[in-house]
């Protein structure tokens, strides 16, 4: 049988394969997922035809995934070489054009949930009105608002600016006022913005401890951007639920703490892989060199036991559009990680990271019905992760 209309409230996808978020199923099953008023009711296995009542939607050689999550991305950049003058100088409807381009892109790519880590102006939260109403506007939205950051930090041009531990006791407050899903702090510099070296702390860790502290006694998620030792430290000692980048930079090259790796691990702290490049894209000399460093660095911080998440930071560069996730979970599996791990980074564990482990990231009976199919098997070929077959967010079919 074939789905009757894309307004059924009960029907059925069915598939040769279904990765759970954990686990390949029994392929000899046919698995098939019960969708019912956007949800998730039933993951059949038995192999029993369905009911003469049910309608199904057979998708032959494909694999059932848990929608992609992004757990870090900046719908506001534009991903070009001017993202910082762009960004600056856009009207609020300019940005909100392009950040509605974003995220439909990026949930045609399979990707129905992405935390936004920052932006001008609130304008994440428009973009997560817009597609709470319309399923096929672009992925569900976890908005963060500007970024809060010391006068003149990293992407102090984004509007948050706090020097102490009132001014980021305001500004939290005020982040909550105008209803973010979670806190986001600028605990070193980037790269982003050249006054502010990565490496380098921008707050002490007093001040990150009021942070998440307010953060978390209004009910809201914390997360840190951190690229040096010192930071990174800072910002697990002070409780931050999610650690951004934690390249462990200096200078001019990455010097891991295996001690602090462990110490990262042994508190289940996630952090949020910002790994994922558009094939081909030239990088600045700079990153590339730090690449292969890069890359064993990833895979020492999940053979470690950390708990890793993705989110490649999209737009900030051309090599990192906001579709770029798919090319980060390959690029995990080339690092070295199993395909089941990669894509877990990209499901269950960015679900966890988000605070929405409870109806995201596993294909499970009481969770959302975002669902991505592709064309063949990633688990023996991570490259079928490209071959986009179908997109349910919530139950609504999008490609």
């Amino acid at each position: 049988m074939e789905m009757a209309s894309q307004e059924e409230r009960r029907y059925a996808v069915r598939a040769r394969w279904l990765f759970d978020g954990t686990a390949l199923l029994d392929e000899a099953a046919n698995p098939m997922v019960v969708i019912e008023d956007g949800r998730i009711s039933d993951v059949d296995t038995s192999g029993a035809a369905p009911s003469d009542d049910l309608p199904v939607l057979d998708l032959d050689e494909a694999t059932l995934l848990p929608g992609l999550i992004d757990a870090h991305t900046h719908l506001v950049f534009d991903a070009t070489e001017q993202v910082v003058p762009h960004v600056q100088a856009a009207t609020e409807q300019a940005l909100l054009a392009h950040m509605r381009q974003a995220a439909r892109a990026m949930l045609t790519r399979g990707i129905t949930t992405a935390r936004d880590l920052g932006d001008r102006d609130y304008l994440s939260l428009t973009i997560r009105a817009e597609t709470a109403r319309i399923p096929d506007a672009g992925p569900t939205i976890l908005a963060a608002g500007p970024p809060i950051t010391p006068t003149g930090g990293h992407c102090w041009f984004l509007g948050c600016q706090a020097d102490d531990a009132d001014a980021i006791t305001a500004a939290v407050h005020d982040h909550a006022e105008h209803g973010v899903d979670v806190i986001k702090v600028m605990a070193t510099g980037g790269r982003m913005t050249p006054t502010t070296p990565p490496h380098q702390s921008q707050y002490p860790l007093a001040d990150l401890r009021v942070a998440v502290d307010q953060a978390h006694a209004l009910g809201l998620l914390a997360a840190a951007h951190v690229h040096g030792r010192q930071g990174i430290l800072d910002a697990l000692t002070a409780g931050f639920d999610t650690l951004e980048h934690a390249t462990f930079m200096t200078a001019d090259r990455l010097d891991p703490d295996q001690g602090l790796i462990d110490a990262i691990a042994r508190a289940g702290t996630i952090v949020t892989l910002t790994a994922g490049l558009l094939p081909g894209a030239p990088l600045p000399p700079a990153i590339q060199r730090l690449m292969p460093q890069l890359i064993a660095h990833i895979k020492n911080l999940a053979d470690s036991g950390v708990r890793v998440a993705l989110g490649p930071d999209g737009g900030i560069a051309p090599a990192k559009p906001h579709t770029v996730l798919p090319h980060a979970i390959v690029e995990l599996v080339t690092a070295g990680f199993s395909p089941t791990d990669a894509l877990a980074a990209a499901t269950t564990t960015a679900a966890q990271a988000c605070g929405t482990a409870a109806h995201t990231g596993q294909i499970a009976a009481g969770y959302d019905a975002d669902l991505l199919a592709v064309t063949g098997n990633p688990l023996t070929d991570i490259s079928a992760i490209h071959h986009v077959a179908a997109v349910y967010r919530h139950g609504h079919r999008i490609t």
